[in-house]
């Protein structure tokens, strides 16, 4: 069974399922989170959507290189959440089905490409209270 966080689904809505791959990312005592400005105004771990004929793996370099500008290293999968959530930049109600890596950041190549996100480092104790959702903020502390 996959835990749940976040909403429950609401009865008679569709929800469309959302798979997506997200890094959690540690340099000495310091993690890298993005933060989504904008509509959302929150902090993040860095990942998102798996696209069509995509694999977990590369959604995840993908979209952290897109949210940070990091290469990252040897991501290994910890684990899978679901939430149900809606996503207005897509006018979407969403099952997301999030599967948790901890990766190795390597190099900063550039600045994040993805619109209104930002490359932040935080300490690590100071990141599960800063990050805007419950399974996120619970897998980093897991690990802490």
């Amino acid at each position: 069974m996959i835990r749940r966080y976040g909403e429950r689904d609401k009865a008679g809505m569709h929800y469309t399922r959302r798979p997506g791959a997200y890094a959690i990312l540690f340099r000495g005592p310091d993690v890298l989170l993005t933060f989504q400005a904008g509509i959302h105004n929150e902090y993040q771990l860095p990942g998102g959507g798996i696209d069509p004929g995509e694999s977990p793996i590369q959604a995840l370099h993908r979209e952290v290189y897109e949210e940070t500008g990091w290469h990252i290293a040897r991501p290994m999968r910890i684990g899978t959440y679901r939430r149900f959530a809606y996503m207005p930049e897509y006018d979407l109600w969403a099952e997301k089905i999030a599967m948790i890596y901890l990766a190795f950041p390597t190099r900063q190549v550039r600045s994040p490409t993805e619109p209104d996100h930002s490359a932040v480092w935080l300490p690590r104790h100071q990141a599960p209270n800063r990050l805007a959702n419950d399974g996120d903020a619970a897998f980093l502390a897991s690990l802490l």
